[in-house]
């Protein structure tokens, strides 16, 4: 069976927890392939009869694990943080989430530090603020591209971990203290932490490539899950307002060790409207009340961090930029609910610059903030669709919208969200 990728079309934030949450009951293996504990996927599990449901947020772990059937793989372009893991496996234990036998971690993947916080911590201090989580990600993915990254692999052997550290701590230590005027931090502290965390996770550690490589050849349906949001990807983002890595579908291939010939589905997760968290370009914002609207009745606050996120309207440019960039073949939209009240909703359609309309998306950061966006109005529907469990069954305008949405990207849009939960999801056939 083929890999199928799933990507965010957006900046991040667009469901994608849910979205593979609802496409593991089909597949043998989910696999996380890059990024770090900075992302948040929110999965909202059904009560037994009578009980609530129960909401959980995922920050490593791959959004799979909620089905038994699932293997889930963090892979090697993922930068893994101790703490968070550790905690995310304890609250999934004690949830009743079995664990054990299901979860293999990357023998190649990176380590974040606790000098990588310290640094980033630091940085989104200054004057040049990038708006990031602040937990190290960026750091350990510059030590990682420097040759001085501490991978999994390097626990295994107690001597070389030594070396290692002691050698990287020495010198953040000299830039923490003379450059940043921080408090030092202490090597023997720290190397007994890690040889702590060593001793929890021996279990899971393993082979991941050569482990989906072996899978995909007995016929096995691996899912490929990314974090954050094509337009933060570093190659292809917004730069420098974006993230460490590569979330778009490429990043699959180098994150978990498989070849691009495995690959023959992508699907793209979209927001019915735009948001975005941290400081950059975003064409369509809203500064005003609508804007504090969408985010206040789509609960839009960082799972991770919980900051304010910033809304706006549809930008379908930057989204024909994605769909273009990462292949998508097919779009699952989410949060369509959140619309419901509006008696008008927009969508960008192309963009103005300097008195001239543009289709393509710039990914300058001084073009993106000179253009204005273009929209094209709708008429709101005016009611409730959480309860719809039939894509005929949404009203007009609700299904025009879609439909508008799917004829302007030129691409087929096969399920909708219409709520957290997994019986809100309709398939568009």
């Amino acid at each position: 069976m083929p890999v199928q990728v799933i990507v965010g079309a957006q900046w991040g934030d667009e469901g994608k927890g849910k979205i593979v949450d609802h496409l593991s009951e089909e597949v043998d293996i989910v696999a996380r392939y890059q990024g770090g504990a900075n992302a948040g996927h929110t999965v909202i599990i059904p009560g037994k009869k009578g009980d609530k449901p129960k909401q959980f947020v995922l920050h490593l772990i791959p959004s799979g694990i909620f089905h038994k059937h699932v293997t889930c793989v963090i892979g090697n372009g993922v930068v893994l943080d101790p703490v968070a893991l550790m905690t995310e496996i304890d609250e999934l234990t004690k949830a009743g989430i079995r664990i054990h036998g299901r979860l293999l971690i990357s023998h190649n993947a990176h380590l974040i530090m606790p000098y990588h916080k310290a640094l980033d911590s630091i940085r989104e201090q200054g004057s040049q603020k990038i708006g990031t989580t602040g937990r190290g990600i960026g750091p350990a993915y510059i030590d990682k591209y420097m040759r001085t990254g501490i991978r999994v692999v390097d626990l295994l052997d107690r001597d070389i971990l030594c070396r290692k550290l002691k050698q990287n701590i020495q010198e953040k230590n000299e830039l923490l203290k003379q450059i940043y005027h921080s408090d030092e931090l202490d090597v023997d502290a720290i190397i007994s932490e890690y040889q702590e965390f060593d001793k929890k996770i021996d279990e899971y550690v393993t082979d991941t490539s050569r482990f989906l490589n072996e899978s995909l050849g007995k016929g096995k349906a691996v899912l490929a899950e990314g974090a954050q949001g094509a337009l933060l990807d570093v190659d292809h983002g917004t730069y420098p307002f974006v993230t460490s890595s590569n979330p778009t579908s490429g990043g699959a291939c180098t994150g978990l060790g498989i070849p691009p010939t495995e690959i023959n589905s992508i699907v793209g997760v979209v927001k019915a409207y735009s948001t975005r968290v941290g400081n950059g370009p975003f064409p369509t914002e809203l500064k005003d009340e609508t804007g504090n609207t969408l985010r206040t009745v789509g609960g839009e606050f960082g799972a991770t961090t919980g900051r304010p996120r910033r809304c706006g309207w549809l930008d379908i440019v930057s989204l024909r930029y994605s769909i273009q960039v990462n292949g998508i073949q097919k779009i699952a939209i989410t949060k369509l609910d959140v619309l419901d009240g509006f008696d008008e909703i927009k969508i960008c359609t192309a963009y103005e610059l300097k008195g001239k309309r543009i289709s393509h998306f710039p990914t300058d950061v001084g073009t993106l903030d000179a253009i204005r966006p273009v929209y094209k109005t709708f008429k709101g529907w005016k009611s409730k669709i959480s309860d719809v469990r039939r894509y005929k069954d949404l009203p007009g305008p609700a299904r025009s919208y879609i439909e508008t949405i799917s004829k302007l990207l030129e691409t087929n849009i096969w399920m909708v969200s219409v709520g957290a939960r997994r019986d809100q999801t309709l398939l568009r056939r």
